[in-house]
């Protein structure tokens, strides 16, 4: 229904019982039965079709929609607009915004559809937000982006989700938080920005949501996460994250598969198990966890030789870790204690305090338990329990002085003098 006309009008019959409506100079309008506005420099009603255009400074007021472009069509048939030029719609209940070049805009309408429904090309950009004051939002893009609903969302074509806790990448994604789950395909990446950054990427990546906010991360095939200084690989990796930060992992393999099992790698740390459980509270390493033919391996730093490889294996591993700070101050995480259960056995080596170019002593021992705790870099002792057996090696000592050459040397000397 037309309100106001702010300048020229004017009707046209091309048949009967066919009337074309024009107007110009500023144009008000509203829509019958509903709180819908609408107003734009002009208007053009075609009765045949049942459409209408809106063209110059276009502003639509629905219920469920605020929307600005240049030029509007509606289509009264099928209860569909569709905007282009400088499109940008606000979402009134969550307060969601897209921006791009052009939305096609279904209203809910009795007898038509249920659920709003919005599809929109030549990569929009899109604020997806819980609720209007709900804080930063997530930067959506993509080359297509539809919308089914306040919570339903998918886009195709390079799309990308961006905050400053998060980000993703993958040729195509849908969000649905009716059932809160987020899938990635197509090359999926995720980042975590906030605080420790991490990254994980994968076959397919699944989002568990709460509220839009990223709760759960699952590669699910071929996953690979990495750390400042870690990186786990195994075919299903799940990150727990709360207050947008990591707190707990979990990975596990495929069968028999062993290329697929958990491996966990650091600057001075390894471990392979069928599964891991790795804690990280408030992103701090405290503890994992290994089942399943586990093998932790460690050096004593980075540069040491292969000989020098301490290791422990058994049907489980678990590794305690506690805080210190390097020379730099900069907080890391050091392996304190690690103990094996079940068919336990651990090759260890021990270095002399009191002479740093000593070789080391080896121990190797086997058992139903073997515990092990390390002072700084080295260990302090092993505890073997049931079942126990093994062999500790010590270094070969110095070989004695030649007697034969000291005779000579003796020999050899001037004679002292009386």
């Amino acid at each position: 229904m037309i309100d106001s006309i702010g300048g020229n009008y004017r009707q046209a019959v091309p048949a009967p019982g066919d009337t074309n409506r024009f107007a110009g100079g500023g144009v008000l309008a509203h829509c019958e039965g509903t709180g819908s506005t609408l107003s734009s420099d002009s208007v053009a009603m075609y009765a045949r079709q049942r459409r209408i255009d809106f063209i110059g400074h276009v502003v639509i007021r629905d219920t469920a929609l605020a929307l600005d472009a240049n030029f509007a069509s509606y289509f009264l048939r099928d209860e569909r607009l569709d905007a282009h030029n400088n499109v940008v719609a606000v979402n009134r209940k969550s307060g969601s915004v897209l921006r791009g070049p052009n939305l096609t805009y279904y209203r809910a309408a009795q007898g038509v559809r249920d659920t709003v429904e919005m599809y929109a090309t030549s990569r929009p950009t899109v604020e997806y937000r819980q609720a209007a004051d709900s804080g930063e939002p997530y930067i959506i893009v993509g080359d297509r982006i539809r919308f089914k609903g306040d919570d339903r969302v998918w886009a195709g074509g390079k799309a990308t989700v961006d905050r400053s806790d998060f980000a993703s990448r993958s040729d195509s994604l849908m969000l649905d938080e009716t059932v809160g789950l987020g899938v990635l395909v197509g090359h999926p990446r995720v980042e975590g920005k906030s605080g420790k950054k991490y990254t994980l990427v994968g076959t397919r990546i699944e989002l568990g949501l709460e509220q839009r906010e990223v709760r759960l991360v699952k590669a699910l095939g071929q996953g690979k996460a990495t750390g400042n200084d870690w990186a786990l690989t195994a075919d299903t990796i799940h990150l727990l994250v709360e207050q947008r930060k990591l707190q707990q992992a979990f990975a596990w393999g495929r069968g028999k598969d062993e290329a697929a099992r958990a491996h966990a790698v650091s600057s001075l740390y390894t471990i392979d198990a069928d599964s891991l459980a790795i804690d990280t509270p408030a992103e701090v390493l405290t503890e994992s966890r290994a089942f399943g033919r586990a093998l932790s391996t460690a050096k004593r730093d980075s540069a040491a030789p292969a000989a020098d490889i301490d290791w422990i294996t058994g049907d489980s591993l678990t590794a305690r870790f506690i805080q210190e700070q390097d020379s730099t101050g900069r907080e890391h995480s050091r392996l304190q204690q690690i103990h094996a259960r079940g068919a336990a056995r651990a090759l260890t080596h021990h270095f002399d305090d009191r002479d740093s170019t000593a070789a080391p002593s080896i121990n190797y021992s086997r058992g139903k338990r073997i515990d092990v705790a390390l002072l700084g870099p080295k260990v302090d002792r092993v505890v073997v329990a049931g079942a126990a057996d093994g062999v500790h090696l010590e270094p070969r000592p110095p070989a004695p002085p030649d007697s034969t050459k000291a005779r000579a040397d003796t020999a050899k000397a001037p004679p002292r003098k009386p």
